[in-house]
């Protein structure tokens, strides 16, 4: 059972002593006739009580002390009923304040107060942090899955670790009975946040080699491993190759892929590919637990949403380019030029499929040999396959990539030039563009001299 969490006590609240024992009040069992105006002194006493006060009763105490002894056969002392009123009274107050502070104690408790759990708790749990959430919403979410035992419990400890009010969307593997205290600091920690996906522009869905021999992940990898939790001793990971099963094999709009993009993905030779392109750069939150097939449709479904918002749907496309050619387009830009050359390579790549030129592009060729974007040798570049521009004319099948937004508008929008040939000339990425073969070698063989490539 959770401890419960008093608030502070009502100010002034104190227990009072408890009252003197009543005075002892002696009947006469003969009771005289009553003179007339004896008749109404019940009356009377009714409006004395009334007004009665801490002075009447000093006089009265010292007529009572002048009394004579009464002697029987006399006429009887006056009555006490008026003390006895007063008492009576008296206790009636002294219960009705009792009363009003234990009131008002259980009302300062159970406004003030809350449940709370005792320890680091018990049982993993998973819990989703929403866009928006306020600490409110997010120790709201904690008390209905258990971690805590009240909200308040949560947002109290809060109060003492401000990192809360940081805490970014996504899922956090806790604990369930947590005090408040230890939740507030348990959420807080970099390892409590489980599935986070990102994904870099230009990142394939296989892993690329480096020339130094160290491997870039891709989209494959990265999915696997934002899977991965380990949750009360069993593992959720994902592996890799369920994930590149699932691509091949799945209705790809059953997924969430656009009609404009399904029709053509789905023919791709490579089946591993037919979701390329199609995932955009950027951070995704994958519960861990969830199917390959559960996976993938969320991160494509999202993904659809964001090629619509940077402008391609249905309708897109230039040139008499189809949207996804224009997807195609873009992926090459992205593997190919740092964002300030986008416009003039989108430029070039128009101005060759216009021209009937092959691109003779070396991120095509690599794509399938999964290596770096810049040069090929030429063994490589003799190899026969769709993906191979320099001995193809027109696109390849599909994007070889995540194209970024910025990306997609240049293949949108190119910038105005009859260039037909890029080259890096400089160490920061940037490129030489020509409109001659000429010149291009001139630019090629000056960025060689400089030892930029």
């Amino acid at each position: 059972m959770p401890a419960r969490r008093p608030g502070p006590p009502p100010p002034g609240a104190r227990r009072r002593p408890p009252p003197d024992p009543p005075t002892e009040v002696i009947h006469y069992e003969d009771e005289l006739p009553l003179e007339d105006d004896e008749l109404y002194e019940d009356d009377y006493d009714e409006y004395e009580d009334e007004f009665y006060d801490d002075e009447d009763e000093a006089e009265l105490e010292e007529e009572a002390r002048a009394e004579p002894e009464y002697i029987e056969g006399d006429s009887p002392p006056p009555r006490r009923g008026r003390r006895k009123k007063k008492l009576i009274g008296r206790l009636a107050l002294v219960a009705i304040v009792l009363l009003l502070a234990g009131g008002v104690w259980y009302g300062v408790t159970t406004i003030f107060g809350y449940d709370d759990f005792e320890g680091a708790g018990e049982g993993d749990v998973l819990v989703q942090v929403s866009g928006g959430d306020s600490t409110n919403a997010i120790a709201g979410k904690l008390e209905t899955a258990g971690v805590v035992a009240s909200a308040k419990a949560f947002a109290k400890a809060s109060e003492d670790v401000p990192a809360v009010t940081k805490v970014q969307p996504g899922y956090y593997l806790l604990k369930q009975k947590m005090s408040g205290a230890a939740a507030a600091e348990q959420i807080v920690k970099p390892g409590s946040r489980v599935g986070q996906l990102q994904i870099r522009a230009g990142t394939p869905f296989d892993d690329i080699t480096q020339p130094d021999g160290k491997v870039t992940e891709g989209v494959f990898t990265l999915m696997s491993k934002a899977s991965c939790a380990d949750i009360n001793g069993k593992s959720t990971c994902v592996p890799v190759d369920e994930l590149r099963k699932t691509v091949e094999s799945v209705d790809l709009t059953s997924i969430g892929v656009p009609e404009w993009a399904a029709t053509t993905a789905s023919k791709a030779e490579r089946k591993n590919s037919r979701l390329e392109g199609l995932i955009m750069p950027g951070v995704y939150d994958v519960k861990p637990g969830w199917t390959a097939t559960e996976l993938l449709t969320d991160v494509v479904k999202i993904s659809a949403l964001q090629l619509q918002t940077a402008g391609i749907t249905d309708k897109t496309g230039i040139d008499g380019k189809t949207p996804y050619q224009t997807l195609v387009i873009a992926s090459i830009i992205e593997r190919e030029a740092v964002k300030i050359d986008f416009g003039k390579i989108s430029r070039v790549i128009y101005n060759r499929l216009t021209k009937n030129m092959k691109l003779e592009v070396d991120s095509t060729i690599n794509y399938v040999l999964d290596k770096p974007t810049l040069l090929t040798k030429p063994e490589d570049r003799a190899k026969a396959g769709p993906y191979n521009t320099y001995a193809n004319t027109g696109l390849p099948p599909t994007p070889i990539g995540a194209p970024s937004k910025e990306a997609i508008q240049a293949a949108l929008q190119p910038a105005t030039g009859e260039w037909l040939f890029f080259v890096k000339c400089e160490k920061s990425g940037q490129s030489c563009f020509a409109v001659t073969n000429a010149e291009h070698n001139k630019n090629r063989d000056d960025a060689q001299a400089r030892g930029v490539y």
